[in-house]
């Protein structure tokens, strides 16, 4: 779950991280209204999940009210790399003497927590990779071992930091960790990490991503799924528990596994089809299960074909056979199916399936086989 700046800032303050006080506001009237509240100067900050807001408009500085007023009404509604501004959040203006980046997030090569803490901030971090490599200071810390004060200061030493800060940027590195590890983040990232003109180690940008799989041990973050951005398909499959991203064509994808899933996508594009979704239904392809997939991809009337490609492990042949036909009396399907099952108990399930067969159910013995028949059908 990739959060906004606001709710990023909002997570950081509950691991007594400082930040400056805002209000996130819909409309230019309650833009204004915020403004009045936070006091101004404020700055008024384009919400959106992309980076390079600035450079496009969507972060403008506001003196006064009549400031906050105009540009509210110039950033609510603009287009970010695609993604249409609905929100602002309007925050007190902070006095900047210097500008970091920290940021923690998981090196999977490694099996390892990567820390990386830079002098260079306010840019986007590629960059400074680009151009100065040397300019970030990284660590590897094992999750066992965490990460302990005497390496933090070592750390920000070796990234050349005002010395008058080490103390504060110690500190800040410490519960930024902290809510990495405890928040069950993949990514929690500072940029810029200021320094006001009175030595003061403050958050003035917020970018965090959270484990969707660790929702069972955060309640509290259904506040920040509500607000994940989905079109009206993805939505459907998310109130159904499916994994599911829309894509563009017209092959409707039904997989078990995200691997298996994706591989599919990919059969489809090199048979020269295009999929309209990824879509996996995890390791269970029972009738529930089943019939909601058919309902979610029935229901995007781009989708001219569904392939079904379903490799039983745990799951056997049969219950994804039975799945299969239970669904399809459930619900009404307006496209052809074309079905390729393998794995366990594969020739038991088949043989479920293999009376219903016809123009408008199919089954293949491959993968290829089948987003061949799939592409033509919707061709």
């Amino acid at each position: 779950m990739d959060l906004f700046e606001y709710q990023g800032k909002q997570f950081f303050a509950e691991y007594g991280m400082p930040v400056s006080p805002g209000e996130v506001a819909f409309t230019v009237d309650e833009a204004v209204a915020a403004a009045e509240h936070v006091g101004t100067p404020v700055m008024v900050k384009a919400q959106v999940h992309a980076g390079g807001r600035g450079k496009a408009g969507g972060v403008k500085f506001a003196a006064d009210l009549d400031a906050v007023r105009e540009h509210a009404a110039n950033i609510l509604g603009l287009d970010i790399k695609g993604h249409i501004v609905k929100r602002v959040w309007v925050e007190k203006a902070s006095d900047i003497a210097e500008e970091y980046y920290a940021s923690f997030t998981l090196d999977r090569s490694a099996k390892k927590h990567l820390g990386m803490l830079s002098a260079e901030g306010g840019v986007e971090i590629e960059t400074v990779a680009e151009e100065n490599p040397d300019a970030i200071a990284k660590i590897w810390i094992d999750p066992v071992d965490g990460l302990t004060p005497e390496v933090a200061r070592e750390w920000v030493l070796a990234a050349d930091l005002n010395p008058a800060v080490t103390d504060g940027a110690v500190d800040m590195l410490l519960k930024l960790y902290r809510a990495y590890t405890e928040g069950d983040a993949d990514l929690c990232e500072i940029n810029p990490l200021i320094v006001t003109p009175d030595d003061v180690v403050h958050v003035l940008d917020a970018k965090v991503t959270l484990d969707g799989n660790s929702v069972f041990r955060h309640p509290e973050y259904a506040q920040y799924d509500a607000t994940q951005p989905r079109d009206e398909r993805e939505t459907a499959a998310h109130e159904k528990g499916l994994q599911y991203v829309g894509l563009d064509g017209s092959v409707g994808v039904i997989a078990n596994g995200a691997g298996l899933a994706m591989s599919t996508v990919d059969v489809v594009n090199q048979v020269g089809g295009k999929s309209a979704n990824f879509l996996d239904v995890g390791g269970g392809a029972n009738a529930d299960v089943m019939a909601g997939a058919l309902e979610v991809i029935n229901n995007d009337p781009d989708v001219l074909s569904i392939l079904i490609n379903i490799f039983g492990g745990i799951t056997r042949g049969e219950e994804v056979a039975n799945g299969i036909l239970e669904a399809m009396q459930r619900v009404t399907i307006d496209a052809p199916i074309v079905i390729r099952l393998d794995g366990t108990n594969a020739d038991e399930g088949r043989a479920i399936l293999q009376p219903i067969l016809s123009d408008t159910l199919m089954m293949e013995d491959t993968m290829l086989a089948a987003a061949r028949r799939a592409v033509e059908l919707a061709s």
